[in-house]
């Protein structure tokens, strides 16, 4: 069965059509509609709607979504700390006093009542009795109450640790809050997860994302879950696909901290490029720092509003550089997680070392790519690295950077700068950290500016066009992911993802994009999204 599409206003990503036609998951005769000689085909009334290729989230956590979904979603609740607090009273009414109590989104720069980081003592306040663990917006800090610090058995005293650290009081006894690599000690005590739970999660997060237009995302997962193996996590995945589950194209970012267990994974075969169509395996991904509001991204010089601290430095330069070389060796791409300039200048040092004298087409990169300076910058495109940017992340930013870093915020998030220095820059949301919102994504990209109360613009000179924003969620994904020739744009040949909004964003102010609908999202033909459904 052929399906031929008529009557939009359809972007192919190069030009404008009015129609195109699909058949077997893909694009066909793309925009010569009117030259098939077919007798067995439907027709679809695009009603003039405004048509993209299907968007490409390149950097998120999908797992990690659909486990925020089974949570308090503390976003909603981060006006105040007692806001926090009578949220998580709320859901503890219905659950059983064994069961975990789970959230996350918290921010404390947003609270009007106590401007600090949540404590053990606060969330003693909800239940001493029931295990209780929220994680900050940025993924990078997690808090628990007494119950849990009991159960670890550190409720009088803290460790020491390399990657993390866990914050104390005056007497020196823990506060429950738990920062960078000190999170995985939660592992300890934490539910483990079964397979149809993990598989329960990709498909919540799925059918979300698809509301956004998504239909491919490079996603790290394998790490997600306590007490998980990146086996279960693969498997689940690959079981969706079989089972006609999964309506949405993975490249998997696979993360690994140890050596070892990365080493058993490429001895199982495993590299950049493996898989099917809707699963495979992309880059080898790396965390060198933590989040800018958490103040744990590793800074050159201390922070502006905490000259105590520089951040923390997850991985260490020698063992960065040990895991690439691992990894070049496999033939295996690679993305490094760097938000300060001191983790940007550690990845961009040990990529020069790993690419001396390589003219090969290798499409690492670095992802954030937030606190830099101009030097770095030049660098990084002398390189040829892949920008892995987060264009939302300004709704948040814009509100801190400046009070965080002083004068190194005139030099950063200069995402427009890659692309006149050639680079590719695709764009994200590092979901579930912010919401998938890609038009919001694009919004904040072309004005520079806050989405609700409109602060900035922030560096105004570094606003992209709206091709240009569209392409960062479009094309430029499927570039990092080595499949420019299948997906992110509208041509034949191609896979048949794409989104049919009610406004056509090259005829309104880019200051509504965040207000305009996504209508349908359709993944190789097939429709997984339709507003009126919902």
């Amino acid at each position: 069965m052929i399906t031929i599409y008529q009557n939009g206003i359809i972007y192919t990503g190069e030009q404008f059509i009015d129609s195109f036609a699909v058949k077997d998951g893909c694009f066909i005769k793309v925009p010569d509609v009117s030259k098939l000689n077919i007798e067995d085909y439907e027709i679809v009334d695009l009603k003039q709607h405004f048509v993209l290729p299907g968007f490409n989230d390149s950097h998120m956590h999908l797992l990690n979504l659909g486990c925020f979904l089974k949570q308090v979603d503390l976003s909603k609740h981060t006006s105040s700390l007692s806001d926090v607090l009578d949220a998580l009273k709320t859901k503890s009414l219905e659950l059983d006093e064994n069961q975990w109590l789970e959230g996350r989104g918290w921010n404390q720069d947003y609270f009007t009542d106590e401007n600090r980081f949540i404590n053990r003592y606060d969330l003693d306040k909800v239940s001493l009795t029931m295990p209780i663990c929220i994680t900050r917006a940025c993924g990078h800090v997690c808090v628990v109450n007494s119950k849990v610090l009991s159960m670890l058995g550190l409720k009088d005293h803290a460790i020491e640790l390399d990657d993390g650290f866990m914050d104390v009081d005056e007497d020196g006894k823990p506060l429950g809050i738990f920062r960078e690599n000190a999170i995985a000690l939660l592992a300890k005590v934490k539910p483990i997860y079964t397979k149809e739970d993990i598989k329960e999660r990709i498909l919540l997060a799925s059918q979300k994302v698809n509301s956004y237009g998504i239909t491919s995302c490079q996603s790290d997962d394998l790490l997600t879950l306590d007490n998980v193996t990146y086996d279960d996590v693969i498997t689940a995945y690959q079981e969706l696909e079989a089972d006609h589950n999964l309506n949405v194209r993975i490249n998997e970012q696979s993360q690994f901290i140890s050596k070892e267990s990365y080493e058993s994974f490429l001895e199982k075969g495993y590299t950049t490029g493996v898989g099917s169509e809707y699963f495979k395996i992309g880059p080898l991904k790396m965390i060198v720092d933590g989040s800018l509001g958490a103040r744990t991204a590793l800074m050159l010089e201390p922070y502006n509003d905490d000259p105590t601290t520089r951040g923390i430095e997850i991985i260490n330069h020698e063992d960065l550089l040990d895991m690439m070389f691992l990894a070049s060796k496999h033939h295996m791409q690679i993305a490094v997680h760097a938000i300060g300039d001191g983790a940007f200048e550690s990845v961009l040092s040990a990529y020069e070392t790993l690419l001396q004298n390589d003219t090969s087409d290798h499409r690492h990169g670095i992802v954030h790519c937030q606190i830099t300076n101009d030097n770095q910058i030049k660098r990084f495109a002398k390189l040829h690295l892949h920008a892995y940017i987060q264009s939302i992340f300004l709704d948040y930013d814009i509100h801190i950077v400046e009070n965080r870093v002083g004068d190194r915020a005139l030099e950063s998030y200069q995402f427009k700068h890659y692309l006149d220095l050639g680079c590719h820059v695709s764009n994200g949301s590092d979901c579930p950290v912010e919401i998938p919102n890609v038009l919001g994504g694009m919004q904040c990209s072309i004005t520079r500016m806050t989405l609700k109360d409109h602060l900035g613009p922030y560096l105004l000179e570094e606003g992209c066009t709206v091709k240009q924003a569209i392409a960062s969620f479009t094309s430029e994904g499927a570039y990092a992911s080595f499949e420019e020739n299948r997906k992110g744009k509208i041509q034949e040949g191609m896979y048949a993802d794409f989104v049919v909004l009610d406004q056509n964003l090259f005829e309104i102010d880019p200051m509504q994009f965040n207000q305009v609908n996504i209508l349908a999202t359709y993944l190789a033909g097939k429709k997984v999204y339709d507003k009126k459904d919902k």
